[in-house]
């Protein structure tokens, strides 16, 4: 019954600080606008990708 008295308080702790980041968040904007970001990964890229970067010659093996 003890762990009762630590508990309780402890748990509303927790519920305070999650309680406060959620504001904090909605304050920050972080809620704005949930579908745009959603969306960008189904554009098509108009442009092209850079070339490749040739990769360097292997020296050749010593012969033993």
């Amino acid at each position: 019954m003890n762990i009762l008295l630590m508990l309780v308080p402890l748990s509303l702790v927790l519920l305070g600080v999650a309680v406060a980041a959620f504001v904090w968040a909605v304050k920050r904007g972080q809620f704005d606008d949930l579908d745009t970001p959603a969306l960008d990964i189904l554009e098509d890229d108009d442009r092209p990708a850079p070339p490749a970067k040739p990769a360097p010659p292997t020296p050749p093996e010593p012969d033993a």
